[in-house]
């Protein structure tokens, strides 16, 4: 697996641990898992452009 599969893997990983719908994350809102699907869409744009 290449180095841009793995960080795709780990950062949707990541996107799904900080929604809001988990208990330990309810008090945080939209903010953080906003942030993380902002670097979810530039990484995939710099991965399907083969940039990563």
């Amino acid at each position: 697996m290449s180095l841009g599969t793995i960080l795709l893997i780990v950062v949707i990983l990541i996107l799904i641990g900080v929604l809001p719908t988990w208990p330990h994350a309810r008090s945080w809102g939209y903010g953080p898992s906003g942030i993380v699907g902002v670097v979810l869409i530039i990484v995939i744009v710099l991965f399907l452009l083969g940039r990563l």
